[in-house]
């Protein structure tokens, strides 16, 4: 039978996801699998990365932010990402950690359920040619670079929106509403629902609401002032020029966590939020 293998991405600075990691390698290894991992100096019997095409499934120790990085791992490979909350909870691990038993049955078994995520691709066009393209899983922002704000001038499927002198623009899947785009004042999109959120940040306009357009839709952002600063996730960034072009569309592909017990998002906007539930009547 071929060997099964599962990929651990530990956040490399924290003791406890380090401890948990080397037990749960070890009952992974016990139960047949072979383990990988982006940091295998802290685990024994772990083989480094390598060729990751055989990977089943990546399993994460960490916030939403080491979940982040597995995608950079895993994308265009349809490797599910499971997250297990190892602090703060979040909106894409499990809401309760589960034990090293529960994990390695789910995994063996397969019995994990998925949600398969929204992914944007942007480009840069500079002068008539791309000079930058890459993805984000939660949001590109287009921002201020230094101490003035920027001049944008916006378009939605090839038709004129707005010019807005901001601090900068956030593009957001449905997984990044939670993130910058909330605490920007966007709303909040569950999971399934398809789309992007556009806002605006600190914007010198009548009008500089956030918006919900169609998953379909191409966002077009030219920018009119000196430069700019792009970023995707927070972690993938660009210089742009005066005179670039930005396009922001959905990707051909999409990104799948998934969770052993279900995880309700509205459970996991709950237990992020803390919101008051005492005397609901359900089961």
């Amino acid at each position: 039978m071929k060997d099964r293998s599962v990929l651990l991405v530990i956040h490399p600075t924290k003791s406890e996801a380090a401890k948990f990691a080397i037990d749960l390698a070890s009952a992974l290894t016990n139960a047949g699998f072979k383990v990988v991992s982006q940091y295998p100096q802290a685990l024994p019997h772990v083989s480094p990365l390598g060729d990751i095409s055989e990977v089943e499934i990546a399993i994460v120790l960490g916030g939403d932010g080491t979940i982040l990085r597995a995608a950079e791992l895993v994308q265009h490979r349809q490797i599910p990402i499971l997250g297990i909350n190892m602090g703060n909870v979040g909106f894409l691990a499990e809401i309760e950690r589960p034990t090293i038993e529960r994990i390695v049955q789910g995994v063996s078994e397969r019995s994990y359920q998925g949600e398969s995520r929204l992914v944007l691709h942007y480009s840069v066009e500079r002068r008539g040619k791309i000079v930058e393209s890459g993805w984000a899983l939660n949001e590109v922002t287009l921002g201020r670079s230094d101490a003035q704000m920027v001049e944008l001038f916006v378009q939605i499927d090839g038709r004129p929106l707005s010019r807005w002198g901001c601090d900068g623009v956030i593009a957001a899947t449905p997984t990044g509403s939670t993130a910058y785009a909330f605490s920007a004042g966007g709303p909040v999109v569950w999971p399934e629902v398809h789309a992007i959120v556009f806002l605006p940040l600190a914007a010198h306009a009548l009008y500089s609401r956030p918006m919900v357009i169609s998953p379909d839709s191409t966002i077009a952002i030219d920018l009119e002032s000196a430069s700019a600063h792009l970023s995707a996730d927070g972690m993938r960034t660009f210089a742009v020029e005066k005179s670039d072009r930005v396009t922001i569309s959905r990707e051909n592909y999409s990104i799948e966590l998934v969770h052993l017990d279900g995880g309700a998002f509205t459970d996991r906007l709950v237990a992020k939020f803390k919101l008051p539930i005492e005397g609901w009547r359900g089961e």
